[in-house]
């Protein structure tokens, strides 16, 4: 049973947020302390390939524009992007995520859809009506086929290893 008031009432109650491909990885030390498996409480930087118009791509090259987007999140949304691995309902999640942060993220239900809802206006993140079982990869460090990222060099600060019970 779940320990937030109205929550089995909500329209993503028993959904699973899921990450899409995208390539992904930790740093930092640990900000929060989960004991659930992939996740491990670090902050998460995203990197995604732009995709340019011819006009845009011709720009870009004489302004010398990186050609991919890195965006780091903050520690609530690096968490809450390690929750969504598919295996876990948006009930779960919104426990999780009280447990961790308490009255920091309060309204819990309402802060975590609002959240949710961003990753999927940025078309990361999608809302499956069954557990992911592996239909596609969720974890860190790989590049989608659909993208071209450049190669990081031997230093940087990305640690794309997977954390003991997550899958790739």
């Amino acid at each position: 049973m779940s320990e937030l008031a109205g929550i089995e009432n909500h329209p993503l109650a028993q959904h699973y947020p899921c990450r899409v491909p995208v390539w992904w990885a930790r740093h930092g030390s640990v900000e929060k302390d989960s004991e659930l498996n992939g996740v491990s409480g670090r902050l998460v930087t995203l990197r995604i390939a732009k995709n340019f118009k011819r006009y845009e791509r011709w720009l870009a090259k004489i302004l010398r524009a990186p050609k991919e987007l890195r965006k780091p999140l903050d520690r609530m949304n690096s968490v809450l992007w390690e929750l969504c691995d598919g295996s876990r309902t948006f009930d779960e999640i919104c426990n999780e995520m009280n447990h961790l942060f308490k009255e920091e993220i309060a309204p819990v239900i309402a802060r975590t859809a609002v959240a949710l809802a961003q990753f999927q206006q940025h078309n990361i993140l999608l809302i499956l009506e069954e557990p992911l079982s592996g239909r596609w990869s969720v974890g860190p460090g790989t590049i989608p086929d659909h993208q071209e990222l450049s190669d990081l060099g031997e230093e940087h600060p990305y640690d794309v290893e997977l954390l003991v019970g997550e899958h790739a």
